[in-house]
């Protein structure tokens, strides 16, 4: 398994930058998607809670988003 772990992040350090972003920005997509999902799931057990639940939501949405822009800056 060690192996198998080792030669995969030899081929991830020899990619292009694009795969990079690529990458990066499905992980994003993803992670956004999963917020959202427990976003909607903690206000509906909370509705009194829903603005707090609101504004970290959108603090974590913009971390999130910002690995992106980070990828996309280094990729190149």
């Amino acid at each position: 398994m060690t192996e198998f772990i080792i030669a995969f992040m030899s081929v991830l350090a020899e990619m292009d930058g694009t795969w990079q972003i690529g990458l990066a920005a499905m992980g994003s997509g993803i992670g956004i998607g999963l917020l959202g999902m427990k976003a909607a799931e903690a206000t509906g057990r909370n509705p009194g809670a829903a603005a707090d639940i609101l504004k970290i939501s959108i603090i974590l949405a913009a971390l999130i988003e910002g690995i992106v822009f980070f990828s996309i800056f280094l990729g190149r």
